[in-house]
């Protein structure tokens, strides 16, 4: 695959996720709940990952992997999507957009819409990982690919498992004042961030041929160091922790002191 259809491909993906992220911006200003925005987001990635999974490059039949691959996508688009969906109709608003919103005052309308168009760029490179994946020419079924589905399999597992654990800690009737720090919620004080970045280390292992036949593999590299980036530095940890502490004060630092922000660690005693 030439360096030249990667970057046609990517542009494909890039004007269609600017489209659904425009139309998710006009959601939430019909709504003005900002919480649409991720689940509208979920589906339309869903929607461009399936599609690129699914197009046909060069002649010949749909392949087994290009059918894998659209498979992976769908499972976890529809939970993770519908999760999201659940929990906005749930709210009058998302935390962290609604800080973000407050912040800008009178410019909100537009920072949003700006905002909505920054997540269509950043999202590239996990379209791009899919249609990587999808299209690698080597056969199915590889060792690496078994490990690389078994992986997805105890991602979209472990977030679903990490969200019900919340659900159900925010049902309780003894929550008040309190952080949930039961289940994988005790290892991790995001463990849904972290099996969400765990999916995306599946697309290189589908992608990668260490043969070396196929370089443009290589490039689906960047959809978990995108992912990475953007739920440690930018878009998850920072602003939700933020509005943790603000929220629950003592509590959450003392659960910050003793919880690893990230990858699920033993907890340690205070």
């Amino acid at each position: 695959m030439s360096f030249s259809t990667i970057l046609f491909v990517s542009a494909l993906q890039w004007a269609a996720l600017a489209l659904i992220m425009a139309g998710a911006f006009l959601v939430q200003q019909r709504t003005g709940n900002s919480g649409f925005i991720d689940a509208i987001w979920t589906f339309g990635l869903g929607f461009v990952g399936i599609a690129s999974s699914l197009a046909p490059v060069g002649s010949g039949d749909t392949s087994t992997r290009q059918l894998l691959v659209a498979l992976l996508i769908l499972v976890w688009s529809a939970r993770l999507g519908s999760h999201i969906m659940r929990r906005s109709l749930t709210r009058v608003d998302d935390p962290r957009y609604g800080a973000l919103i407050e912040g800008w005052g009178a410019d909100a309308r537009r920072e949003l819409l700006v905002l909505a168009e920054k997540q269509a760029i950043v999202t590239v490179p996990l379209a791009l990982s899919i249609f990587l994946a999808a299209h690698n020419p080597v056969p199915l079924l590889r060792f690496q690919d078994g490990i690389a589905v078994a992986i997805v399999l105890v991602a979209i597992a472990g977030e679903g498992l990490a969200d019900r654990q919340l659900r159900d800690f925010i049902a309780s009737p003894v929550k008040t004042g309190r952080v949930c720090d039961r289940g994988l919620w005790a290892w991790s004080r995001h463990p849904n961030y972290f099996f969400e970045w765990t999916f995306w280390l599946a697309f290189p292992l589908l992608a990668i041929d260490l043969g070396g036949g196929y370089a443009a593999g290589w490039f689906a590299l960047l959809a978990p160091a995108c992912m990475y980036w953007l739920l440690v530095y930018v878009s998850g940890i920072p602003p939700l922790e933020e509005h943790m502490v603000k929220s629950y004060g003592d509590a959450y630092r003392r659960y910050q002191a003793q919880t690893s922000a990230f990858f699920p660690l033993p907890p340690q005693a205070q």
